[in-house]
């Protein structure tokens, strides 16, 4: 899979864009950045949450702190591919994830049944966290088809989720890549993160294109379109 960091620490800023936007984008900063090696890849990302819902109700508050738990695979997984168990938590716009390489069985033993992970200071600050929030379950899957761009000359990673969809059923990182759209036609959502200030280049490129930063988390819309559901079927 290539080299992942455990730990990570920046700003990250959110923009949706339309197709014609993305088309753009990509075009402008072509000459400013590099391409991740590994192309085009289908992310999922199972989300563990509270049986009330804790931490996603929590998040669409939009406080100044929110965390949550969640296991990546990149493509389907199988039951001895590696898979990530990550805790990210934002406090005042800043991110701070820690994630930690495993499987999907060692993980659910770990949620499910309280198992020990591994012996590291990232296992005892994601087991702090399972503890903390008592019973944890799948909760939602987000899947998303993403080309990553990177500038280290300024500490920039760029990337661009296309087709972002959900499924609360089939919580299964290894059966499909289905799932329902979470944006209209054509949209995209475009990732900056950064370790300082944007750069000022890319600053103009967003300006020209009118995009514009916006808040926007994909469990949490994907919850408030589940919500929304349920009311018109009970109404």
């Amino acid at each position: 899979m290539g080299e992942f960091v455990d730990k990570m620490l920046r700003t990250e800023y959110k923009y949706i864009l339309t197709k014609a936007q993305t088309e753009y984008f990509e075009n402008a900063i072509a000459d400013r950045v590099q391409a991740d090696a590994f192309g085009l890849t289908s992310i999922l990302s199972l989300y563990y949450d509270t049986p009330n819902h804790r931490l996603v109700r929590a998040s669409l508050e939009k406080p100044e702190f929110k965390e949550k738990i969640r296991l990546r695979s990149y493509g389907l997984a199988t039951a001895f591919s590696p898979v990530f168990l990550e805790l990210k938590r934002k406090a005042r716009g800043i991110v701070y994830k820690r994630r930690i390489e495993t499987t999907i069985e060692a993980a659910k033993n770990f949620i499910e049944a309280k198992q020990g992970l591994a012996d590291s200071q990232i296992a005892r600050e994601i087991a702090y966290f399972r503890d903390f929030y008592g019973v944890l379950q799948p909760s939602c899957l987000i899947l998303y088809d993403r080309t990553a761009f990177t500038a280290p000359e300024h500490g920039l990673r760029v990337t661009i989720d296309r087709n972002p969809r959900y499924r609360f059923d089939n919580l299964d990182l290894t059966k499909s890549l289905d799932g329902i759209p979470l944006l209209g036609m054509g949209e995209s959502i475009l990732e900056i993160k950064t370790l300082d200030a944007i750069p000022l280049w890319l600053c103009h490129v967003l300006d020209e294109g009118e995009i514009r930063k916006t808040s926007f988390s994909k469990y949490g819309t994907a919850f408030t379109y589940k919500m929304q559901n349920e009311i018109r079927k009970a109404s």
